[in-house]
């Protein structure tokens, strides 16, 4: 099930991504995780944790944790 997330700025970055929904605990925590686990951004691999995320982009980790980048309406 993809898990839609709105953000109120241009972009969040994948780094900030994983902490606002939980997936760790520090930014620190981001780099280990990005090399450990299987993330893509729109269907590339990527592992930058501060990898830019705009509105309608898709990240999904692991094939089973999907999330849809939404800008929030000003």
């Amino acid at each position: 099930m993809e898990e839609k997330v709105l953000i109120n700025t241009e972009y969040i970055t994948l780094g900030q991504l994983l902490k606002l929904k939980n997936i760790i605990n520090s930014g620190g925590q981001a780099k280990y995780f990005l090399n450990e686990n299987n993330v893509k951004v729109n269907g590339i691999l990527d592992n930058r944790r501060g990898k830019k995320l705009f509105n309608g982009d898709k990240v999904v980790i692991n094939q089973n944790e999907s999330f849809l980048i939404l800008k929030k309406d000003s």
